[in-house]
């Protein structure tokens, strides 16, 4: 591997559109394998939070000169657990201050137990038009174990109430690799998720996360470790029977219709600028990573106390933003380029040519020659005219793949 140190490298601007990803960070039950900046019987915070919320996305609004944005996401934490009208108001002060595009994705996350056709065509009149539903299973025994508020016969039920008020384009989660899940189990769920019709699936291998109910049970000896080589079995499984169906894999997680891709996901995977707002989000603009606090509580007050000085006086720059922002990191060619190949890996396409040259001024088969011909050997990548892409085996040893484009320079 070259200097990174020399590469010279070309961030795309957020002047030419962002993605905004917007976090709920209140969950009314917190699921056992769940790590995420979440938290549960704390809704006497939700408008405090709702208003140091709008004003942080006020601020940047200001910092920015007002973005154009591609895509918005609501996510958490479950978003669907907010009041409609909360929902409403932090969409519309998005579209007030931002040029958000005619054709804007906007998604919604939800929980099954929280969809009513009220509720539904809320968020419809406040312009979201793509949910994305975490359903995890169809066996009620499995989402009882990962700590689900939820039935199978629920999550169906949201689904056909989300179409109903108008939804067109859903998209199902779904974990596979539990305790005690087999691989009949497995085919069952995939079976139930194809028969409703979602326009996208997300599939994620349980991962077993220090400090979660889910890791002390296992430490504990109540559940097994997830066997990895079911795992993977079930993951081709999955390849194969949304392929049938007429899904079209095109990352390692995620399955799409036609015309049915996560456009905002596409953002992260393609390494491109995006905005963060509320506790614990992060941010990739200009270079930079901006990470906010993660305590709500920490994260109003902070809001509370600076946006009175950012109206005041334009004292926050990029350098230096406002209150909430806890840490600011500049991405050196290194890192740029690191995470460039590690994300872009992810996506069936894979990495572009053409893209990476025009962001790092050099060829990526000059600055990785002996990895590349060392991942094509063991069969886990292969080059194209269009760019470098996993194979299906590389798909299964991803995380081995991605480390050989990582430095420590």
């Amino acid at each position: 591997m070259p200097n990174l140190a020399q590469i010279k490298h070309n961030p795309p601007s957020y002047e030419q559109g962002i993605g905004l990803y917007v976090h709920i960070p209140f969950c009314q039950t917190k699921c056992s394998y769940c790590d995420f900046n979440t938290y549960e019987r704390i809704e006497d915070q939700i408008p405090n939070y709702v208003t140091a919320l709008t004003n942080e996305i006020k601020a940047w609004s200001d910092l920015l000169s007002q973005p154009v944005v591609h895509t918005i996401f609501l996510g958490g934490g479950t978003p669907s657990y907010l009041p409609v009208d909360n929902i409403k108001h932090i969409l519309s002060t998005i579209h007030s201050r931002y040029k958000v595009y005619e054709s804007a994705e906007i998604t919604l996350e939800c929980n099954p137990g929280d969809i009513t056709l009220e509720r539904a065509s809320g968020w419809s009149d406040a312009k979201v038009n793509r949910v994305s539903m975490g359903v995890q299973s169809f066996n009620d025994g499995l989402l009882a174990l990962l700590g689900r508020r939820h039935t199978a016969h629920e999550a169906k039920q949201a689904f056909h109430t989300l179409r109903k008020a108008g939804f067109n384009n859903q998209s199902l989660d779904l974990i596979y690799g539990l305790p005690h899940q087999s691989a009949s189990q497995w085919s069952d769920t995939l079976n139930e998720a194809v028969a409703l019709g979602p326009d996208h699936i997300s599939l994620y291998s349980l991962q077993i996360e220090e400090g979660t109910p889910l890791a002390v049970d296992v430490k504990k000896g109540r559940y097994p470790m997830p066997d990895d080589d079911l795992a993977a079995e079930m993951y081709e499984e999955a390849q194969r029977k949304l392929r049938a169906n007429g899904f079209t894999q095109y990352e390692i997680s995620n399955w799409a219709k036609p015309g049915m891709k996560s456009q905002h996901n596409i953002i992260y995977w393609l390494n491109e600028p995006y905005l963060g707002v509320g506790a614990g989000a992060h941010s990739w603009l200009e270079g930079q990573r901006f990470f906010n606090l993660k305590s709500p509580t920490r994260y109003v007050t902070a809001m509370d106390n600076n946006y009175k000085e950012v109206n005041q006086d334009p004292i926050a720059t990029m350098q230096t933003p406002f209150g909430p922002v806890e840490q600011v990191d500049v991405t050196t060619a290194a890192i740029d380029i690191g995470e460039t190949m590690m994300m872009g890996m992810r996506l069936n396409a894979g990495v572009s040519h053409k893209r990476f040259e025009k962001r790092f001024g050099t060829p990526l088969d000059k600055i990785f020659p002996k990895e590349l011909n060392r991942l094509v050997a063991l069969g886990l990548v292969e080059i194209t005219k269009e760019g470098v892409r996993l194979t299906d085996k590389g798909r299964l040893l991803g995380n081995e793949v991605f480390a050989e484009f990582i430095s420590e320079q």
